[in-house]
């Protein structure tokens, strides 16, 4: 990622182009592609020489946003289906397609996947 002089330097010859083209070509994308057009705003703000002193997100009085992340717990939902997400079945690195055997304790309200070979 292009940053300071170089970064405005490129920006000024890339004129012409959108917005999300010259970000891309200064670096501005994630290892999955997805463009970081926040990271290149900031950056070229940055380069232009003011000083971005809350570098979290939000703003005062204003919830914070921690985007997406694994919390430990889910609900039942409307329909009756109970959704485990990806962000756990990636921590346990199982794969799309793989089956389960599902036992049912009533007792303790608990329900086990046990991976099918």
């Amino acid at each position: 990622m292009l940053i300071g002089k170089e970064l405005l330097e490129k920006s000024k010859l890339l004129s012409k182009k959108s917005e999300d083209e010259i970000a891309r070509i200064c670096g501005y994308v994630s290892p999955s592609g997805r463009l970081l057009r926040k990271n290149f705003y900031r950056a070229l703000v940055e380069a232009k020489g003011y000083k971005l002193v809350n570098k979290g997100p939000g703003r005062p009085g204003k919830r914070v946003s921690r985007g997406r992340q694994a919390e430990f717990k889910t609900k039942v939902h409307g329909n009756g289906n109970l959704l485990i997400g990806n962000a756990y079945t990636k921590k346990l690195g199982l794969i799309p397609g793989q089956e389960f055997k599902i036992y049912i304790k009533k007792d303790s309200k608990s329900i086990l996947l046990i991976p099918l070979s």
